[in-house]
């Protein structure tokens, strides 16, 4: 991603800390200190500003990042994020203390469902299993049987006994993608992340037309997922293209003979996906798909965190407990 492009969403949102480092390289050093200083430990999601994926400790997909949240062994986990990611942290590790540098890193998509939407929509469906996306409030999880993350939604799905009712939610097209794959039918909510729903069919189609060489890598949650699957059995987009979480994107491309991709994805992706592969090409499948609540971790607010204890994550205990055991039997499908 470029400067500007970074630029455009963090701009003067980024909290300069007084009397403290100034050049990049001054930040850097000095939050290298501080997390050596306090055993903490840098967790980065794969749609990070470059700058925050290149200092961290881990970079990767939601459900790595809960992996890795789950075994460190630092005391601190700086969490570059958005808020139900740190939650999860948080819920994993509660004793450990969980930063999140900026609290208004939120989730479009997340915000489409609360508890008691979930509970009432449970009444309405009595001895259905809930399955609910990582990218829930820690309410919503607990709420829910089981978690998925888009890497493993197929598999948790087909973990249900054929016989139960299921609640999928709250992303739509997700759900839209496992329904499909798994031939389960399910009832799902409406719901969707803003970014991913604006990546448009019509403009993949197109693109796929410009670069005939190119791989098409579609994350199940893009409003072009569905029609994608679609356009590839009517011959319409190439057979090699693959839907594909964000942590399976990277390996795709890492052992893929192909030399060009079409990311359809958040941005963010493209910058690991070119360090790590620098001889290859990627082209974005929306210059628009930018996720300003991704955008809002700079180092400025990663520095101040480790350096002020800012933002502690906190999740009640009992909302904890039963949030728990629906992620970790995520984390035990793998």
């Amino acid at each position: 991603m470029s400067q500007m492009s970074v630029d455009r969403w963090v701009g003067s949102s980024a909290l300069a800390p007084a009397d403290g480092p100034v050049t990049q390289d001054e930040l850097i050093a000095e939050i290298n200190r501080l997390r050596k200083e306090r055993n903490a430990v840098l967790l980065a999601h794969n749609y990070q500003i470059p700058e925050i994926q290149d200092i961290a400790d881990f970079t990767g997909d939601s459900l790595a990042l809960a992996r890795q949240a789950a075994k460190t062994d630092a005391d601190v986990i700086v969490f570059c994020g958005v808020h139900f990611m740190a939650e999860t942290a948080k819920i994993l590790s509660p004793e450990k203390k969980v930063l999140l540098p900026d609290l208004a890193a939120g989730c479009s998509l997340a915000d489409t469902i609360t508890a008691e939407q979930l509970r009432e929509w449970k009444r309405q469906h009595p001895g259905a299993v809930v399955v609910a996306y990582v990218n829930t409030s820690a309410e919503v999880k607990a709420e829910a049987d089981i978690c998925c993350t888009s890497s493993n939604a197929v598999e948790v799905v087909q973990s249900i006994p054929e016989d139960k009712e299921i609640l999928f939610l709250p992303d739509m097209f997700l759900g839209s993608y496992v329904e499909k794959m798994t031939g389960r039918k399910m009832h799902i909510w409406m719901g969707e992340c803003h970014v991913h729903a604006g990546i448009h069919p019509d403009d993949v189609a197109r693109l796929a037309q410009e670069h005939p060489d190119a791989e098409l890598l579609v994350h199940p949650e893009c409003g072009c997922s569905t029609s994608a699957m679609y356009e590839v059995a009517a011959g319409g987009l190439p057979s090699n293209t693959a839907l594909l979480s964000t942590g399976n994107m990277i390996k795709h491309v890492r052992n893929s003979p192909a030399q060009s991709f079409i990311v359809a994805t958040e941005v963010g992706i493209l910058h690991r996906l070119r360090q790590e592969n620098p001889g290859k090409r990627f082209v974005p499948a929306s210059e628009e798909a930018v996720c300003p609540f991704m955008k809002m971790i700079t180092l400025e607010k990663v520095y101040r965190s480790l350096k002020d204890d800012v933002y502690p994550i906190e999740v009640d205990a009992e909302i904890a407990a039963r949030a728990r055991r629906a992620i970790e039997r995520m984390i035990e499908i793998g």
